[in-house]
């Protein structure tokens, strides 16, 4: 078995335990952590370009080319060279730009080489990619500054100390202007302006510079200088990532494979992609308590995505815990809480994660359900053969019908909670149990719990005895 494949069994098993328990998710981002950093060059070719097709959009030619190239460099005692551009054009770096560095580091344990351009001269046009508008220059300095600043923000998620640092204004300076005639007289016009921001601006009248739509040109005249086998960029980038192919290709080289990487929703579930200006984002310079907060407010429907983006979990992994959550034998609550502690454990260490998860437990959840005052009680000896909905509904007057009793679970609103020394742990019930007796749901899902067992739908609680 593989190194990766050994974590992945250990965190099995604790992803298949009590998600609510501290002492299981310290564990478990323990684990996942020292994933970070995993030697995976015992990975075989056809694994290491799955590992890196399934946190991406598009590996083209193919996820088989990109094995196939692997196989190639591993036979000559090489790894491939992969490259990614970086136009640093602002000081705010958020979580969404730690996307490709994440997938980068990847790429470094899996034995491979990785050189960083260092967009000096392209951040003076400004990449056009998805812009509604033409972005305003920047200075040496600007471009500076930015660079010290992102690379600080983001050296969680990147060994910098085993990457090369090239700036494309050694080659682009330069270029002549007729060399720059002569390329672009194999370049057609029609696949510079196929670009669909291109032609909507055109479309609404907004003005268009031929600095915009040399933009792909400048980029791909960084892949022919290095000659590399991968490059990495978003989404948004493909165009210019494919005329990389085209000018190798016109330059007689093999041309590069093409990785693209997800634009990351922001955190407001709008749809938009997140950035500052939107107010949608995850500062990576932001306090430990404040990314938790952050995270936790997210859609559920967000944690797939960024347990993608952000973690080292396996899709194995993600599919045994969200498939938790579908049978409800886990609160999405409770694989949200990991989420966030698996971002600060990356920023921040892992007692930074746990620290963050108490603070958010004691400022937004309930106190200890013995504190509250005049529970409604009810013997599970005297009333364990009604249905849990009769419960509800005549015994305690919690819900007017059964069917509003079943509509609460179909909702994730009704739980079984044991609270004893070690904490509280919630079982959420299916629509199923609420119509079965109340002994047997409760035998079966507080198996093996101790302490004082209550029955919550919705925001009202009762406390069961007799069990």
């Amino acid at each position: 078995m593989t190194r990766l494949g050994e974590s992945v069994a250990r965190a099995r098993t604790l992803l298949s335990a009590d998600l609510s328990s501290d002492d299981t998710v310290r564990e478990l981002l323990q684990e996942t952590r020292e994933r970070r950093y995993l030697d995976l060059t015992d990975l075989s070719p056809k694994e290491q370009a799955e590992l890196i097709a399934s946190r991406t959009v598009e590996v083209l030619p193919g996820v088989e080319k990109l094995a196939e190239r692997i196989e190639e460099r591993r036979s000559a005692g090489e790894g491939l060279h992969i490259k990614l551009g970086i136009d640093p054009t602002a000081t705010d770096v958020h979580l969404g730009h730690a996307v490709p560095l994440i997938i980068l580091s990847r790429f470094q344990r899996l034995g491979h080489d990785v050189t960083l351009i260092i967009g000096d001269f392209t951040a003076k046009i400004g990449d056009p990619s998805g812009r509604t508008a033409e972005r305003p220059p920047l200075t040496d300095a600007d471009i500076a500054h930015n660079l010290a600043t992102y690379r600080e923000q983001v050296r969680p998620f990147f060994d910098f100390e085993k990457v090369s640092f090239r700036q494309n204004s050694e080659w682009l300076a330069p270029y002549t202007f007729p060399e720059l005639l002569g390329l672009l007289a194999q370049v057609p016009a029609s696949q510079l302006l196929q670009r669909e921001d291109f032609r909507n601006r055109l479309a609404a009248g907004s003005g268009l510079t031929m600095t915009e739509l040399l933009y792909p040109i400048a980029q791909g005249l960084d892949s022919v200088a290095l000659g590399c086998d991968v490059e990495l960029g978003g989404s948004d980038q493909l165009l210019n990532l494919q005329m990389g192919r085209k000018l190798m290709e016109l330059r007689g080289q093999r041309p590069q494979l093409v990785v693209t990487m997800p634009l990351i929703e922001g955190t407001d579930g709008s749809g938009a992609k997140m950035s500052k200006s939107k107010g949608n984002y995850v500062g990576l310079s932001a306090p430990a308590d404040d990314v938790f907060g952050k995270i936790m407010s997210v859609p559920d429907r967000l944690m797939e995505p960024y347990l993608k983006a952000w973690t080292e979990w396996t899709d194995e992994e993600i599919t045994l815990a969200l498939g938790r959550i579908a049978e409800r034998s886990m609160h999405p609550m409770d694989l949200k809480k990991v989420l966030a502690g698996e971002v600060v454990a990356a920023l921040y260490g892992l007692d930074a994660a746990m620290a963050a998860r108490a603070g958010f437990v004691a400022q937004f959840s309930k106190k200890s359900f013995a504190d509250v005052e005049s529970l409604p009680v009810v013997d599970v000896a005297e009333h364990g053969e009604l249905p849990v909905a009769a419960v509800l509904t005549t015994v305690l007057e919690f819900t007017p019908s059964a069917s509003a009793a079943r509509r609460l679970a179909k909702q994730n609103a009704l739980r079984l909670v044991s609270e004893g020394d070690s904490g509280q742990s919630t079982v959420v019930l299916a629509e199923a149990d609420a119509v079965r007796p109340l002994a047997e749901v409760v035998a079966e899902k507080l198996s093996g719990t101790k302490g004082v067992a209550y029955l919550k739908a919705g925001r009202k609680l009762a406390q069961l005895t007799g069990r």
